[in-house]
């Protein structure tokens, strides 16, 4: 199993969800940056369940960094961040072992894994294994940060229902970023806020879930970062997305909207802006042949529902080779879009801190420019 990341910044995750503990290893930042735990703290709240539009499941996730940080700094080894698992109820899965939810990965990793593989609240493929991954990301994000690069990302839709869209221009777009990431459920529209949280609660009273679509906007990025081809940025990015539990789409800029305009409407014509090369729109999300153009990324995730529904749904039992219905227990989300937010914002940073090390050094991290 491929559980590692990344090339001058490498994250590797492992742990399950009902194991005693999950955590993320982070080779490659420099000796001498500066991690605010408080920060760290914060963005594992954003990702916690909240009331009735998560899961019952309630970890604190206290976190412990036990190699590569001493005295709020990193030493250049690996930084090793362990979060214990505390509230497991196993028994819930016990039933399952031989009954693939749909829509799960259970079927297929026992394809892979000829039944080894630790079923209990879904294992290595839980989206509970995203706490690492966000404590890993609050890391990246700090170093980002500290360049004046900023990441953020609203709930676009929920269950058919739009946020209103992010800001063109960009001080703007920093500022509404900003206003962003201090949101429990992060969307600028107020009422859309209340009409998606409502929602997901019918979904959740009909034992039913629902999906959604996150932008993520990143400002004060370079121009020059990324590669043609195989490490371009967008195949970076939606590399790291697409592992993300849930999803199922990537676009940059426009994306699929592009395919119905013409080139003269499809093209962000260059211009100076403030002394400086621009383009006077950003239909391509601030990406040309891979590589940044510095203007703001653009990119939108779709997030599939929540497969663990209570309402009763065929299946096989893989034991006996006959078909049957499957009614799960446990504790589930109706929705994850709201909280797989600030994993979108984890993973681009790690992709673009990897990508921006790549390009200036690991000396960049700690403020060389």
């Amino acid at each position: 199993m491929k559980n590692t990341f990344g090339n001058a910044v490498s994250v590797t995750l492992f742990g399950e969800s009902h194991g005693p503990s999950i955590g993320a290893v982070i080779d490659g930042l420099a000796p001498g940056v500066t991690v605010d735990l408080d920060h760290l703290k914060q963005q594992l709240t954003l990702r916690r369940p909240t009331g009735k539009l998560s899961t019952a499941r309630q970890e604190q996730d206290e976190f412990t960094i036990v190699s590569g940080f001493v005295d709020g700094h990193t030493t250049g080894t690996p930084m090793t961040i362990l979060i214990p698992n505390t509230q497991q109820h196993s028994k819930d899965y016990a039933a399952l072992r031989d009954l693939p939810r749909p829509a799960h990965a259970d079927f297929a990793a026992r394809c892979k894994y000829h039944g080894f593989e630790d079923v209990r609240g879904g294992g290595h493929f839980s989206g509970r294994i995203t706490a690492p991954l966000v404590a890993a990301g609050a890391v990246a994000l700090q170093i980002l940060s500290a360049h004046d690069i900023r990441v953020g990302t609203h709930i676009a839709a929920c269950a058919g229902i739009a946020d209103a869209p992010l800001p063109e221009d960009e001080r703007l777009l920093t500022q509404a970023l900003e206003t962003l990431n201090k949101k429990e459920f992060a969307v600028l529209d107020e009422i859309a806020a209340a009409q998606m949280k409502a929602a997901i609660e019918t979904a959740r009273a009909e034992l039913d879930s629902v999906g959604g679509v996150l932008e993520t906007a990143v400002t004060g990025l370079p121009a020059g970062v990324g590669e043609p081809w195989f490490d371009s940025v967008e195949s970076i990015l939606s590399h790291l997305l697409f592992s993300v539990p849930g999803v199922k789409g990537v676009e940059f800029g426009d994306g699929f909207g592009l395919c119905a305009q013409r080139g003269s409407a499809a093209n962000d014509a260059f211009c100076i802006k403030e002394g400086k090369v621009a383009t006077s729109t950003n239909h391509n999300g601030g990406i040309n042949g891979g590589i940044t153009n510095g203007m703001p990324l653009r990119i939108r995730t779709a997030v599939k529902p929540t497969p663990s529904i209570y309402q009763p749904q065929q299946t096989v039992n893989l034991a006996t080779g006959q078909e049957t219905t499957l009614s799960i227990e446990g504790r589930h989300d109706p929705a994850i879009v709201h909280r797989a937010r600030v994993v979108a914002d984890s993973v681009i940073a790690l992709g673009l801190l990897d990508l921006l090390t790549q390009r200036f050094g690991t000396d960049w991290q700690t403020g060389e420019k």
